[in-house]
């Protein structure tokens, strides 16, 4: 089961052990899982954000969206598709009916 947790960043942590009320910003640096701290004397220093390389952190919700944007993307487009295909199913078959009675059931929605 996909729990979607808020991830710890442990970069954070280190680098607060570390250096205190010396650091001025902090950055995510996700390509090299690090985090970055710019110190008040305008040194940088970083830390891993994770405490085993093969670890498998929680999914989070950016985390899902960020891996499967593609196929969410494609559904969503398929998802359009269809309904723009039915809408003009509903509209041609309305439009070829010589019954105004049958045009209207095609083209109005009760709602029930």
């Amino acid at each position: 089961m996909i729990t979607l947790q808020r991830r710890q960043m442990v970069g954070h942590d280190i680098l607060l052990a570390r250096h205190g009320n010396h650091i001025s910003t902090m950055r995510v640096d996700r390509s090299a899982g690090r985090v970055v701290a710019f110190l008040d004397d305008g040194s940088t220093d970083s830390a891993p954000n994770l405490i085993a390389p093969g670890l498998r952190m929680p999914d989070t919700f950016r985390s899902v969206l960020r891996e499967d944007w593609k196929f969410l993307t494609g559904v969503s487009a398929l998802g359009v598709a269809l309904s723009g295909l039915a809408l003009a199913a509903s509209t041609a078959l309305a439009g070829l009916s010589s019954d105004p009675a049958v045009a209207q059931l095609l083209t109005t929605y009760s709602g029930y």
